[in-house]
């Protein structure tokens, strides 16, 4: 069964981080993954936008995808995923092949076996928990 690491862990790699890639984040203002994006970005992180229907969002260039977002914007920190659960499997696998070091599901965003695949695979994985929340609680 998945665990994920330990607040310290969590916290530890929050303040390290400054780009992450949101797959799934929306350009429409009000909906949580567009919220959740735009308090990353208060928080200073650097956000590459991953939607396949927008060319924009938050003043960042959109990517259809990862492996073009990682083409055109550069290495990323971290992927945090802002889609339905039974496209986490593949959203993994992607993460494996180009070597992305973290994965973070947002809240409801739960695969436990894809979860572990991933963390098995060497990356840092965090499920089910929001990374503006995170983020939030931390004192700096």
């Amino acid at each position: 069964m998945f665990e994920n690491p330990a607040p310290a862990e969590i916290a530890a790699f929050l303040r390290r981080i400054r780009t992450i890639a949101i797959i799934g984040v929306s350009e429409t203002p009000g909906r949580p993954s567009h919220h959740v994006a735009h308090g990353l970005q208060k928080f200073g992180y650097r956000i590459v936008p991953v939607n396949p229907t927008a060319t924009e969002i938050l003043g960042e260039r959109s990517w259809p995808d990862l492996a073009a977002a990682l083409g055109g914007a550069g290495p990323v920190d971290v992927v945090d995923v802002f889609r339905r659960p039974e496209h986490v499997a593949a959203i993994v696998e992607e993460c494996i092949r180009l070597k992305v070091p973290a994965l973070w599901l947002q809240d409801g965003v739960i695969d436990e076996a894809a979860a572990q695949k991933a963390r098995d695979a060497g990356i840092f994985t965090v499920m089910d928990r929001c990374m503006f929340k995170a983020r939030s609680a931390l004192k700096d």
